[in-house]
C-alpha cells in the first residue's frame, strides 16, 4: 500500500490559521454538526461512507482485469493478495465532487471515525484524491465544541497498522465468502452465502435448536404455602421431605426427561403432592431458622457497543441493526460519544459530568465516595478509547434533549447507565426463613433494600427504575425461631422442565462477545445478514434457524469444521487484532490461511468432489416418517411409499415457509404428506355454489380453496388464513367468509365505498375513492377482517397512514409538480427509502431523513423507474434471443463458451455472497 500524503512537521496552531481548509467526514449529518464548531472558512464535505471497495459483481470489474481468473474474487492471490479496488457507480459523483472541492483547498483534514473502518476510509480517500496540499488526520470520539477544538490542535498521521488490519479483515472475509459461497450454490441451494463470522453465528443457532429438539421434558410437583404472621402475609415453598431434598428442574436430564444419575432427591408425583398438601393443613407450622445476610450491589459499567445492543434489545426491543442506526444518528448530531467501542473507560470530564448529574438530581448521599472507574476485561479491546456516554462536559438531560421516539429512548438508556456508574452502591439484606411442618420443610425468601443507591437511576432489564425498585423488594413479616405462623392456603403445583431458550439478538451478541468471535461493531450486520439470507427468522424476539441453516451448518461441520469452530474463529480474530498492533505480519498470515495443502483454496478443491449433493440437501431430523430436503423453491418433505402398481415411489410435499425445524413433528409431517397423496379433505360445501371448500397447505402457509382445479375451474378461488389463525380451529363459516373477501362495509361520508379484505401484507380496510384512487389501512391485532364494521373502518382510515410492514412515514416531502401522489420517507429493514405510490428507492449510504429534499427524492425515484424499464428491456431482449437461437440449427460451441467456461462464470459473479 502506498500512502500519498504530504505532512508538515509543526501543525499545532497551524491548521486553524490556514484558509480554504477542506474537511472530509463520512455522512452529511456529521458534516452538518461538525460545521458549527469549525472556523467559517472551513469547508466540510461527506464521503457518504466508503468510496472504494472490492467489486461486488462482474459489471464493476475494470476492462483491464476482465479476463483475469482472480478478478471475480477481487483479490489477486498470486500477487501478494493485492486487492482490486473499484469506485462503485453510486460513489463516482461523490468522488468527482470531492476532487473539485480539493482543487480549491489549501489543506485537507480527514475527519473520519477513529477506528479501523474510519482509518480505512481516510486511506482510500488519499489514494483516490491524491492531494498536493498538506494532509492530516483529525480524530475525535464526540462531536462537541471542546472535542473539535482539541482535535484541531492535535492532528496526527494516518495509522497504517489500523489500515492494514482492516484491509486484511476485508480480504479474509472476501476469501471465505467468495470461495465457500459458490460451493453452497452447487451443493445446497442457489444464492446462499457463507461468511467467516456469519457461519459460526448460524451454527450457534442451529446447535441450540438441535438441543431443543433433543430435549425431553420432565415433570415434578412441589407445594406452595401462603402463611400469615401478625397480619403480614408471605409465601414459602417445599424444599425437603423426611430429610430428603425435593427434586427441582435442575435435577433432570435434558435428553431423557428422567432424573440425573446420582441425584439423591425425592421426586414428587401429583398424588403424593396432593396427599402431602392435605396433611400439612392440619399440622402446626413452626419457624426453625431465620437468616439475614447483608449484601451490596455495585453499578454496572457504562455501555460498550456490545452491551448497548444487548440492553437495547432487552429493554427497548430494538434489533442490533436498529440500535446501531439510532446510535449513529445520536453520535453524528453530537448527543453521544462514538458508538463503536470495546472500552468501559470514562474520561475525567465524563466522570465529573456524571457526578454533577447525580448530585443535582438525587443528592450527594447517592454519589459514590470516590469517582468510579472501570477496566475493560476484553483481551483485545480497541477502537475508540472511551465508553458510550452522553457527549460534552455537561450531560443534557433526556427531558431537555429535544429528542423524540427511538432517539429519545436510546439516549435516555445511555444517560441513565452512565450516571448510575458514578452512584453509590445499593445496600440490601437477603432474608431466608426455614419452617417445619410434620416431616416437611419449607423455605420463605425475601429481599429488603436498605439503601437504593444506583437503583434510583438504572436497573438492568427494566425500563422503569421506580417500578423495578418496588418489584425487587420482597419483605417478610418479623419472624423469630419457634414462631407459629398461621396457614392460609397450600397448593400443589405441577411443573414441566423447559428446553433451553432460543437465542435472542441480545443473548447471541453476548455469546459472540464471550467467545471472542467477530467485532462488536459488526454484530448488527452479522445478525442482519443471517435474517436477510433466510438462515433464521426473528419470532417474538427469538432467532429461529431455518431448514437451510441446518443443511449449510451440517455441510460445513463435516467438511470444513475449523471454519465453524468457535475457538478457531476466536484465534483468527485475535490474530487480526495482533496485525492492528504490528505484532503479526498480514501477508504471511493470509498466505498460510488460503494457500498450501491445508489452505482454504486447496480444501475446497479437494473436498468439492466428495460432497454428495443429495446428502448435503438433506436435513436429518429425528422422529419423522420422512426426510426434509432443500429444493429450488425451499424445503420439502420426501417419503417412500408403495404405489397403486405395487412399485415403490417417492412422494414429495412442499413445506409451508412458516414451518421451521422446531415446529415440524411426525404429526404435522404425516398430515402434509397425506394431503399430498390423497388430496385435500373437504371441510364443507359452499351453499351458494355447491362447490366443496378445502383446507390446503402451500409454500406460503395454509389457505382455503373453493372447488378443485380442473378444465372447468383452472383458477379456483383461494384465500390465505389470517396470521395467528390455526388451521385446526378453522370453521366452515370462517372459510366461506375468507373466500368472499373483499366484503363491502358501506359508503364513506365523503363519497366512495369502504371494503375489508385480506392481502399480501395481512388484513386491511380500503376506501375506494373516485377516479380509481384508493386509501388503505392495515387492521390491528384485535380486529377481525370477517367482523370489522364501518365505524371501525372509518376510525382506522382517519389515522396517519403507515407504510408497508406497518411502518409510519418518517417525513412527508410533498407532491411533485404534475403528480397526484405524495412522496414520503420510510425506514425499512434494509434502511431508509423514499416511496411514491408503488415505487420505492433506497437512500444513498450516509443520507439521513433531514438530508433528503423533494427534488432529490424525485431524482432517486426516476432513476429507479428507469432501471426497472432497462431491466425489463434486457429481459425481453434475452427472451427474444433465446427464441431466435432455438429456431437455429444447433452447432458445436468453441471451447471458450462451453458451459464450464466464461459465460457461466460471468453469470455466477452477479450473485453477491454475504460477507461480515
Amino acid at each position: 500500500m502506498q500512502l500519498a500524503c504530504r505532512c508538515d512537521k509543526d501543525w499545532n496552531g497551524y491548521i486553524s490559521s490556514v484558509a480554504n481548509t477542506l474537511v472530509i467526514v463520512e455522512s452529511p449529518t456529521k458534516a452538518r454538526t461538525i460545521r458549527g464548531f469549525l472556523p467559517k472558512d472551513f469547508r466540510v464535505e461527506a464521503s457518504m461512507g466508503h468510496v472504494r471497495d472490492l467489486p461486488n459483481n462482474a459489471s464493476e470489474i475494470p476492462a483491464a482485469q476482465k479476463g483475469q481468473k482472480w478478478a471475480n474474487l477481487g483479490v489477486n492471490t498470486t500477487a501478494d493478495f493485492e486487492p482490486l479496488y473499484v469506485v462503485p457507480k453510486d460513489k463516482k459523483k461523490v468522488v468527482k465532487e470531492l476532487k473539485a472541492a480539493l482543487k480549491e483547498a489549501d489543506q485537507l483534514l480527514l475527519a473520519t471515525d477513529e477506528d479501523r473502518e474510519g482509518e480505512s476510509i481516510s486511506w482510500h480517500l488519499l489514494q483516490l484524491l491524491a492531494p498536493k496540499v498538506p494532509v492530516k488526520r483529525m480524530v475525535f470520539h464526540e462531536i462537541t465544541k471542546e472535542a473539535i477544538a482539541k482535535a484541531l490542535d492535535q492532528p496526527r498521521d494516518l495509522d497504517m497498522e489500523l489500515v492494514h488490519a482492516q484491509e486484511t479483515r476485508r480480504i479474509l472475509d472476501r476469501l471465505v465468502g467468495y470461495t465457500l459461497s459458490p460451493l453452497l450454490w452447487k451443493k445446497v441451494a442457489w444464492g446462499l452465502s457463507a461468511g467467516r463470522v456469519q457461519s459460526v453465528a448460524v451454527r450457534l443457532l442451529v446447535q441450540r435448536e438441535r438441543a431443543r429438539r433433543a430435549f425431553r421434558s420432565g415433570s415434578y410437583w412441589d407445594l406452595k404455602a401462603k402463611l400469615d404472621k401478625g397480619g403480614g402475609q408471605f409465601e414459602a415453598r417445599l424444599t425437603s421431605l423426611a430429610g430428603q431434598k425435593i427434586a427441582t428442574g435442575s435435577d433432570f436430564d435434558e435428553t431423557t426427561g428422567a432424573l440425573k444419575a446420582g441425584r439423591n432427591v425425592r421426586l414428587l408425583g401429583e398424588s403424593d403432592a396432593r396427599t402431602l398438601s392435605e396433611s400439612v393443613r392440619s399440622s402446626q407450622w413452626r419457624v426453625e431458622a431465620v437468616e439475614e445476610k447483608p449484601t451490596v450491589r455495585k453499578p454496572v459499567p457504562p455501555f460498550t457497543t456490545s452491551t448497548l445492543q444487548q440492553e437495547a434489545n432487552r429493554k427497548l426491543r430494538f434489533s442490533a441493526r436498529e440500535t446501531m442506526r439510532c446510535a449513529q444518528g445520536l453520535y453524528e448530531r453530537g448527543f453521544i460519544t462514538y458508538m463503536r467501542t470495546d472500552s468501559v473507560h470514562l474520561s475525567d470530564q465524563a466522570i465529573q459530568a456524571a457526578r454533577s448529574c447525580v448530585g443535582s438530581r438525587y443528592g450527594d448521599d447517592y454519589l459514590s465516595k470516590t469517582p468510579r472507574q472501570f477496566s475493560t476485561k476484553s483481551r483485545n479491546a480497541q477502537e475508540a478509547h472511551e465508553a458510550i456516554r452522553p457527549a460534552g462536559e455537561s450531560f443534557r438531560s433526556p427531558s431537555g434533549s429535544g429528542l423524540e421516539g427511538r432517539d429519545m429512548a436510546l439516549y435516555e438508556l445511555i444517560w441513565k447507565r452512565t450516571v448510575a456508574s458514578q452512584m453509590a452502591e445499593a445496600r440490601l439484606t437477603m432474608l431466608a426463613v426455614d419452617l417445619r411442618v410434620a416431616d416437611a420443610k419449607f423455605r420463605a425468601t425475601g429481599k429488603r433494600i436498605d439503601f437504593p443507591g444506583f437503583f434510583r437511576a438504572y436497573v438492568e432489564g427494566s425500563d422503569d427504575p421506580d417500578a423495578a425498585l418496588e418489584g425487587q423488594e420482597v419483605l417478610l413479616p418479623d419472624l423469630a425461631v419457634d414462631d407459629s405462623p398461621t396457614l392460609q392456603d397450600v397448593e400443589a403445583l405441577g411443573h414441566q422442565t423447559q428446553p433451553p431458550a432460543r437465542y435472542s439478538e441480545a443473548s447471541l451478541v453476548k455469546m459472540l462477545e464471550k467467545e471472542g468471535i467477530g467485532r462488536p461493531s459488526t454484530y448488527a450486520s452479522i445478525i442482519g445478514t443471517i435474517v436477510d439470507r433466510g438462515y433464521a427468522a426473528l419470532q417474538n424476539n427469538s432467532l429461529t434457524p431455518s431448514f437451510t441453516a441446518f443443511a449449510v451448518t451440517a455441510l460445513l461441520e463435516e467438511h470444513f469444521p475449523d471454519l465453524v469452530d468457535t475457538s478457531f474463529t476466536a484465534r483468527m480474530e485475535f490474530t487480526l487484532d495482533e496485525i492492528s498492533t504490528g505484532k503479526v505480519q498480514w501477508l504471511p498470515y493470509l498466505e498460510g490461511f488460503y494457500k498450501g495443502e491445508q489452505g482454504l483454496e486447496s480444501q475446497v478443491q479437494q473436498r468439492e468432489g466428495d460432497i454428495d449433493s443429495s446428502v448435503s440437501r438433506t436435513v436429518d431430523l429425528e422422529g419423522l416418517p420422512c426426510v426434509v430436503r432443500i429444493g429450488r423453491f425451499g424445503a420439502y418433505l420426501e417419503a417412500k411409499r408403495v404405489g397403486d402398481d405395487g412399485e415403490e415411489e417417492s412422494l414429495k410435499a412442499t413445506l409451508p415457509q412458516e414451518i421451521t425445524p422446531a415446529d415440524l413433528d411426525a404429526e404435522k409431517a404425516e398430515l402434509i404428506l397425506k394431503q399430498k397423496a390423497d388430496g385435500p379433505e373437504s371441510i364443507g360445501e359452499d351453499p351458494e355454489t355447491g362447490d366443496q371448500v378445502y383446507l390446503l397447505f402451500g409454500q406460503y402457509g395454509p389457505y382455503v380453496q373453493r372447488g378443485q382445479v380442473g378444465e372447468d375451474n383452472p383458477k379456483p378461488k383461494r384465500a390465505s388464513l389470517p396470521k395467528g389463525k390455526k388451521p385446526d380451529e378453522l370453521s366452515l363459516d370462517e372459510a366461506l367468509g375468507l373466500l368472499r373477501l373483499p366484503r363491502l362495509l358501506g359508503e364513506h361520508p365523503d363519497g366512495g365505498r369502504i371494503q375489508a379484505g385480506l392481502g399480501r401484507f395481512g388484513p386491511y380496510v380500503v376506501w375506494d375513492k373516485s377516479k380509481g384512487e384508493k386509501d388503505y389501512r392495515s387492521l390491528k391485532g384485535e380486529d377481525d377482517v370477517l367482523a370489522v364494521g364501518l365505524s371501525r373502518a372509518l376510525e382506522l382510515l382517519a389515522m396517519p397512514k403507515r407504510g408497508r410492514g406497518g411502518r409510519t412515514a418518517l417525513k412527508d416531502l410533498g407532491i411533485p409538480e404534475g403528480s397526484e401522489e405524495k412522496v414520503q420517507v420510510f425506514d425499512g429493514p434494509y434502511g431508509l427509502y423514499v416511496k411514491q405510490g408503488k415505487l420505492n428507492a433506497s437512500l444513498p449510504e450516509g443520507k439521513g431523513v433531514d438530508d433528503i429534499s423533494l427534488d432529490v427524492a424525485v431524482e432517486l425515484l426516476a432513476a429507479k423507474a428507469l432501471s426497472k424499464k432497462t431491466s425489463r428491456r434486457k429481459k425481453s431482449t434475452s427472451t427474444t434471443s433465446k427464441k431466435t437461437a432455438a429456431s437455429k440449427p444447433k452447432t458445436r460451441k468453441p471451447p471458450a463458451t462451453t458451459k464450464t467456461g466464461r459465460l457461466r462464470a460471468s453469470a455466477v459473479r452477479v450473485i453477491k455472497p454475504g460477507e461480515v
